[in-house]
Protein backbone atom coordinates (compact mmCIF):
# COMPACT_ATOMS: atom_id res chain seq x y z
CA UNK A 1 0.00 0.00 0.00
CA UNK A 2 1.31 3.40 -0.98
CA UNK A 3 1.89 5.82 1.88
CA UNK A 4 2.88 9.45 1.55
CA UNK A 5 3.76 11.49 4.61
CA UNK A 6 4.31 15.23 4.32
CA UNK A 7 6.16 17.34 6.85
CA UNK A 8 7.72 20.76 7.17
CA UNK A 9 4.70 23.00 7.17
CA UNK A 10 4.18 25.75 9.69
CA UNK A 11 3.75 29.45 10.27
CA UNK A 12 6.12 31.85 8.54
CA UNK A 13 6.19 35.57 7.93
CA UNK A 14 5.87 37.15 4.52
CA UNK A 15 9.15 36.83 2.65
CA UNK A 16 10.21 33.78 4.61
CA UNK A 17 11.01 30.27 3.44
CA UNK A 18 9.92 26.73 4.19
CA UNK A 19 10.95 23.35 2.89
CA UNK A 20 8.33 20.65 2.70
CA UNK A 21 9.20 16.98 2.60
CA UNK A 22 7.19 13.99 1.47
CA UNK A 23 8.37 10.50 2.35
CA UNK A 24 6.97 7.75 0.14
CA UNK A 25 6.66 4.03 0.70
CA UNK A 26 4.85 1.09 -0.81
CA UNK A 27 5.98 1.27 -4.44
CA UNK A 28 9.21 1.57 -6.41
CA UNK A 29 10.15 5.21 -6.07
CA UNK A 30 12.81 6.15 -8.60
CA UNK A 31 10.57 6.01 -11.68
CA UNK A 32 7.32 7.23 -10.18
CA UNK A 33 6.14 10.76 -10.85
CA UNK A 34 5.65 12.81 -7.70
CA UNK A 35 3.56 15.92 -7.51
CA UNK A 36 2.89 18.78 -5.12
CA UNK A 37 -0.51 20.41 -4.89
CA UNK A 38 -2.08 22.94 -2.58
CA UNK A 39 -5.55 23.88 -1.49
CA UNK A 40 -6.36 27.22 0.05
CA UNK A 41 -9.55 27.79 2.07
CA UNK A 42 -12.54 28.04 -0.21
CA UNK A 43 -10.54 27.21 -3.32
CA UNK A 44 -9.97 24.16 -5.46
CA UNK A 45 -6.84 22.10 -5.15
CA UNK A 46 -4.20 23.36 -7.58
CA UNK A 47 -1.05 21.95 -9.07
CA UNK A 48 2.22 23.33 -7.71
CA UNK A 49 5.07 21.21 -9.10
CA UNK A 50 6.11 17.71 -10.04
CA UNK A 51 9.13 15.59 -10.80
CA UNK A 52 8.91 12.81 -13.36
CA UNK A 53 11.38 10.31 -14.65
CA UNK A 54 13.05 10.98 -18.00
CA UNK A 55 16.05 8.63 -18.05
CA UNK A 56 18.26 7.05 -15.39
CA UNK A 57 19.11 9.83 -12.95
CA UNK A 58 17.36 12.49 -15.02
CA UNK A 59 14.01 14.00 -14.15
CA UNK A 60 11.72 16.56 -15.66
CA UNK A 61 10.54 19.14 -13.19
CA UNK A 62 7.33 20.96 -13.98
CA UNK A 63 5.94 23.99 -12.19
CA UNK A 64 2.81 25.98 -12.05
CA UNK A 65 3.57 29.01 -14.18
CA UNK A 66 2.60 31.39 -11.40
CA UNK A 67 4.95 29.78 -8.86
CA UNK A 68 8.01 29.07 -10.93
CA UNK A 69 10.96 31.06 -9.63
CA UNK A 70 9.90 31.02 -5.98
CA UNK A 71 9.29 27.29 -5.53
CA UNK A 72 11.76 24.50 -6.28
CA UNK A 73 10.89 20.82 -6.38
CA UNK A 74 13.50 18.12 -5.96
CA UNK A 75 13.80 14.48 -4.98
CA UNK A 76 16.20 12.16 -3.21
CA UNK A 77 15.62 8.64 -4.46
CA UNK A 78 17.94 7.16 -1.83
CA UNK A 79 15.53 8.49 0.82
CA UNK A 80 12.31 7.95 -1.17
CA UNK A 81 11.58 11.59 -0.50
CA UNK A 82 10.55 14.61 -2.52
CA UNK A 83 10.97 18.19 -1.41
CA UNK A 84 9.40 21.53 -2.11
CA UNK A 85 11.55 24.53 -1.28
CA UNK A 86 9.38 27.62 -0.99
CA UNK A 87 10.99 31.05 -0.91
CA UNK A 88 9.68 34.61 -0.78
CA UNK A 89 6.43 33.34 0.67
CA UNK A 90 3.32 35.48 0.44
CA UNK A 91 0.06 35.39 2.39
CA UNK A 92 -1.65 33.99 -0.70
CA UNK A 93 0.59 30.92 -0.43
CA UNK A 94 -1.32 29.96 2.70
CA UNK A 95 -2.82 26.54 2.04
CA UNK A 96 -2.67 22.89 2.85
CA UNK A 97 0.08 21.36 0.74
CA UNK A 98 -0.23 17.80 -0.48
CA UNK A 99 2.12 15.45 -2.22
CA UNK A 100 0.89 12.77 -4.56
CA UNK A 101 2.07 9.97 -6.79
CA UNK A 102 0.71 9.79 -10.30
CA UNK A 103 1.57 10.33 -13.91
CA UNK A 104 1.41 12.92 -16.64
CA UNK A 105 -1.14 12.55 -19.40
CA UNK A 106 0.78 14.91 -21.65
CA UNK A 107 -0.82 18.00 -20.18
CA UNK A 108 -1.74 17.45 -16.55
CA UNK A 109 -0.49 15.52 -13.56
CA UNK A 110 -3.02 12.83 -12.73
CA UNK A 111 -2.68 11.82 -9.09
CA UNK A 112 -3.50 8.36 -7.81
CA UNK A 113 -2.35 8.48 -4.17
CA UNK A 114 -2.33 11.47 -1.82
CA UNK A 115 -0.63 12.33 1.42
CA UNK A 116 -2.54 13.76 4.35
CA UNK A 117 -1.32 17.30 3.74
CA UNK A 118 0.68 19.81 5.73
CA UNK A 119 -0.52 23.29 6.63
CA UNK A 120 1.48 26.31 5.50
CA UNK A 121 0.43 29.67 6.89
CA UNK A 122 2.08 32.89 5.80
CA UNK A 123 1.41 35.88 8.00
CA UNK A 124 1.41 39.41 6.67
Amino acid sequence: QVQLVESGGGLVQTGGSLRLSCAASGRPFSTVAMGWFRQAPGKEREFVASTRWSSPGVYYIDYSTSLKGRFTASRDNAKNTVYLQMNSLKPEDTAVYYCATGQWDGKNFIADYWGQGTQVTVSS
